[in-house]
């Protein structure tokens, strides 16, 4: 068998044929005092010099000026030298003077005696390389400056067992611990005892590293005990292996975000609370004006039956049962009111008060209500700011607390009623909407009874809710308080706890100006006409304006009665009959009785005008007050209070 022409070519040719063959690597040799003395096609292509142009010449040629400047051909053959071997990373120079990261090598060549004859040197151009490993160095320069910048977001890192492992200024700031106070600990230290007990940073890195992330808000630990509201995400972090290495960790403390949303759902519940009781007393209030028509004349025909049986053989009885069908009757009466008081519909007569006098004078009547078991303080302020609230009003509203205080405290316990002056700003306003800010007297009823639950609470103002034993209570007490100090333009508010007594704080507005004696009502007298006067009724319920009508006429009036302002109307354009007094209802179909009480004095001038009541809305009252020079009656109205009111007004009349 011939040889092949491989095998023909000798050792040291095929050598040089295999290093001439790689053109990714510069693969020359140098002889002992670091010139070149090989060149292959790699070195050629790499460096660009041909080697006619390069063998002789030093291979510090390569080298960049600052390199030479440093010596770094020498030290590299010493090295070298040295150890046999030589290997590093940095800048070359091709021919054309462009540069390229390099990898070299640099090995000794010895003899057989084991003399330096030279080196070998192997480069290779890793410019790419190297970009990537600056770029991805830059990267993370930058990430550790944005994170070590973040001052408002806690970020930091977990290893696979939850022990933190980095620490940025913003965790710093948010939790209290300085890295080396933190580093190297669990995480579980930020969290509360009832989460440690459910086991919820357990089941947070569970779900991390089963999903990859885990996301929820909490409650949070600082380092000085105080908590904060967080937002927390825990990322998972692997390898590219997909193996689990450690987890990523953000935390934003959001407790005034919290805060904000906490009051704006507070601010929301009222005002739907506010709705719903508004919403309650329309209702109430147009129930009341049908429901006191009807009483009206319940009650007047039982009057008008008691005159008239007095005489009668056997009158005892009949004016017992008369006596108690007119009691059930008021009875009714007063829950119609209590409906109006809550509906902000009742007719006020606010008048200027001093409340330190006022709380004086009530102390007595309470403790004499409330029996001995009770002890009652008022407390007054000095220098304490008047009010302007109508008398009769504010007395029955304590005195309903007083009673719903009472029956808190069945074996006895303390009523204290405290009067104080009070600046209410932006902020209390802010989660107090139906307030608005500036002065007001808070006039504040606390017991030490058994208190309310929140359940309890949240319905205490609605009418007829109680919790009390059936037959006990009516459940309008606090509702006739609601709705007596919101038509005051005040607001009203209770803080209770089950076992810890009650206190409901009535804020009035500051009034400025003096205060005005309370006047006191006369005995109930039946006055009658006293000549010949004409009383011009109108009314559009049949029965009560025949009720009414008959009423006057026993009291010896005249009376003309009209179902309509319409109707009305037509008689006053005549020039006859007479008519001294206008008594008119307000809520009726069409012109309504204030609007019929304007006309009427428009064609009669100087005629007197009496209005009736069941439910008036605004048609007599602005913001809950009688108009300027009106005079009003709120149904059921009894004979006695008829015929005396009547009579003041015609005697005014007389007098003027």
């Amino acid at each position: 068998m011939s040889p092949t022409s491989f095998e023909r070519i000798s050792d040291a040719r095929r050598f040089e044929l295999l290093v001439n063959a790689i053109v990714d690597y510069a693969i020359f040799m140098l002889d002992a005092e670091g010139y070149v003395r090989t060149w292959n096609a790699g070195a050629e292509r790499l460096k660009g010099y041909s080697a006619d142009e390069i063998i002789g010449k030093p291979f510090s040629t390569f080298y960049t000026p600052e390199d030479r400047d440093k010596e770094a051909p020498q030290a590299a053959l010493a090295a070298a030298r040295d150890t046999g071997h030589f290997h590093s990373e940095g800048w070359r120079v091709r021919k054309d003077g462009t540069r390229f990261w390099a990898l070299v090598v640099i090995d000794t060549i010895r003899d057989e005696t084991g003399e330096l004859i030279g080196f070998a040197k192997v480069t290779r151009d890793i410019t790419e390389r190297h970009h990537a490993q600056l770029n991805l160095l830059e990267s993370e320069r930058r990430y550790r400056r944005l994170v070590e910048a973040v001052v408002d977001y806690a970020i930091f890192q977990l290893d696979p067992a939850g022990n933190v492992s980095t620490w940025n200024p913003g965790a710093e700031r948010i939790k209290g611990y300085a890295p080396s106070e933190i580093i190297g600990r669990h995480f579980s230290q930020f969290y509360t005892p009832e989460d440690l007990d459910l086991g919820i940073p357990q089941r947070a890195l569970a779900q991390a590293a089963e999903t990859g992330r885990f996301e929820a808000e909490g409650w949070r630990m600082r380092k000085d005990g105080t908590r904060f509201w967080a937002s927390v995400v825990i990322d998972r972090i692997v390898d590219d292996a997909g193996a689990l290495v450690g987890f990523a960790k953000v935390t934003r403390d959001l407790t005034e975000r919290k805060k904000a949303q906490d009051e704006l759902r507070s601010v929301q519940d009222q005002l739907a609370a506010s709705q719903k009781l508004e919403a309650i007393g329309q209702l109430s209030g147009g129930v009341a004006h049908d429901f006191n028509n009807l009483l009206m004349i319940v009650l007047g025909n039982i009057e008008t039956a008691e005159r008239h049986s007095r005489h009668l053989p056997g009158s005892v009885n009949i004016q017992r049962a008369l006596t108690n069908a007119k009691r059930g009757a008021q009875r009714a009466g007063a829950l119609t009111s209590r409906l109006l008081a809550f509906s902000r519909r009742q007719a006020l007569d606010p008048k200027p008060i001093n409340l330190n006098r006022f709380l004086s004078g009530l102390q007595d009547f309470l403790q004499r209500t409330l029996g001995e078991g009770i002890e009652v303080q008022t407390v007054g302020s000095a220098g304490l700011w008047q009010i302007e609230a109508d008398t009769n009003h504010l007395e029955s509203a304590i005195i309903n607390l007083s009673i719903n205080a009472r029956d808190a405290m069945p074996s006895g316990g303390k009523l204290t009623v405290e009067a104080v002056n009070v600046s209410a700003d932006e902020d209390y306003c802010r989660i107090n909407p139906e307030l608005s800010p500036g002065q007001y007297v808070v006039l504040c009823v606390t017991d030490t009874g058994s208190g309310m639950s929140s359940d309890v609470l949240e319905h205490a103002f609605e009418p007829f809710f109680t919790t009390k034993e059936p037959g006990q209570g009516t459940g309008l007490g606090l509702s006739q308080v609601y709705g007596f100090v919101k038509q005051s333009g005040g607001h009203v508010k209770i803080y209770s706890e089950v076992g810890q007594g009650s206190s409901i704080r009535m804020y009035f507005p500051r009034h400025y100006g003096s205060s005005v004696p309370v006047e006191t009502e006369a005995d109930e007298i039946v006055p009658e006409a006293e000549k010949l006067e004409t009383i011009l009724v109108v009314e559009d319920d049949a029965d009560l304006r025949a009720y009414v009508s008959d009423a006057l006429k026993d009291v010896n009036y005249r009376v003309i009665s009209a179902p309509s302002a319409q109707a009305a109307l037509t008689t006053l354009l005549q020039d006859v009959p007479r008519v001294d007094l206008l008594l008119t209802d307000v809520v009726m179909p069409g012109i309504n009785g204030r609007e019929l009480g304007r006309r009427a004095q428009q064609i009669r001038p100087g005629l007197r005008i009496l209005y009736m009541t069941g439910y008036s809305r605004n048609a007599v009252l602005h913001q809950g007050r009688l108009e300027e020079g009106v005079d009003l009656l709120e149904k059921p109205i009894s004979l006695a209070k008829l015929a005396l009111r009547v009579r003041e007004m015609l005697d005014r009349k007389v007098a003027e």
